[in-house]
């Protein structure tokens, strides 16, 4: 029987050109990995009941969904659009009992060079999607991304900015709002402690990991393996975990000359490896 590998969950992203969403699972499954991280496109290649029964079947922890968000448009129908679409992810979520939505909240409507004015839209977009998401039982997780996505997929690039909008919608600290903390985006952060520790059990939804490589050939898919870069890994589990968080910590790899071009039981292999050792 294969030992399980507590503490560590599989963002099907890792595998998503090698493997559907039952060929990830399966594998996890080999890998005695028990938590995966589902994006929405996997699960609608299957369909929704059967990833939900695949979930409840295994017995398998959703960390997360993704995602939901990019809610900046040039229009008001633009903006309506977005949150649909995110009221049919917060339901996704619920179905599949994930712990949280993650929020890609958007980047610059097209044209435009208003950045403040995005971020409000942003803030706008989680206000109007809160109640139903709260009513569904599904967390959502904002995830800041890297200052290099500002302008096309996040607009919202630091800890201190996404919680700042917690704060702001969710000041009771309710768990219905929180972050989903991912090291590539957030590892050269100054304030990364002093925001992880603000944050607390409350609103520390997801801990994401992989490497920041040195050079990053593609902003988007170079992603490193835990221990092939440059990120202090242990030091910001302690961060993540003296904040109260306890979950498992989420691989999340996009890799586009490297990991998705190796069998998919080799990547599995080297996460569980990486994970005990560098992590």
């Amino acid at each position: 029987m294969t030992e399980i590998v507590e503490g560590l969950s599989l963002n099907l992203a890792t595998v998503r050109q090698q493997w559907g969403f039952v060929e990830a699972v399966e594998g996890c499954l080999r890998h005695g990995i028990r938590a995966i991280a589902p994006w929405r496109d996997q699960v609608a290649a299957i369909g929704l009941d059967e990833a939900a029964r695949i979930v409840r079947k295994e017995g398998l922890q959703v960390t997360g969904l993704c995602r939901g968000g990019f809610f900046p448009a040039p229009d008001a129908a633009g903006r309506q659009a977005a949150i649909d679409d995110s009221f049919h992810a917060v339901d996704e979520a619920a179905a599949l009992n994930a712990d949280c939505l993650v929020l890609v909240v958007g980047g610059l409507p097209e044209s435009s060079r208003d950045i403040v004015g995005a971020r409000q839209m942003v803030t706008d977009g989680i206000a109007a999607l809160l109640p139903h998401a709260i009513a569904a039982g599904v967390p959502l997780a904002i995830e800041p991304l890297h200052p290099m996505y500002a302008a096309d997929r996040a607009c919202v690039n630091t800890l201190r900015q996404a919680l700042d909008i917690c704060d702001a919608l969710d000041p009771e600290k309710s768990g219905a709002l929180g972050v989903a903390m991912d090291v590539y985006h957030c590892w050269w952060d100054p304030e990364l402690e002093a925001q992880i520790l603000r944050a607390g059990p409350k609103r520390l939804l997801a801990h994401h990991i992989c490497d920041w490589l040195v050079p990053t050939r593609d902003m988007l898919t170079d992603r490193g393996m835990m221990g092939d870069g440059v990120i202090d890994l242990p030091a910001i589990r302690r961060m993540v975990e003296a904040g109260g968080f306890s979950g498992p910590q989420e691989v999340e790899i996009f890799s586009a000359e490297n990991w998705w071009k190796k069998p998919g039981d080799e990547v599995l292999a080297t996460c569980v490896e990486r994970f005990r050792a560098v992590c």
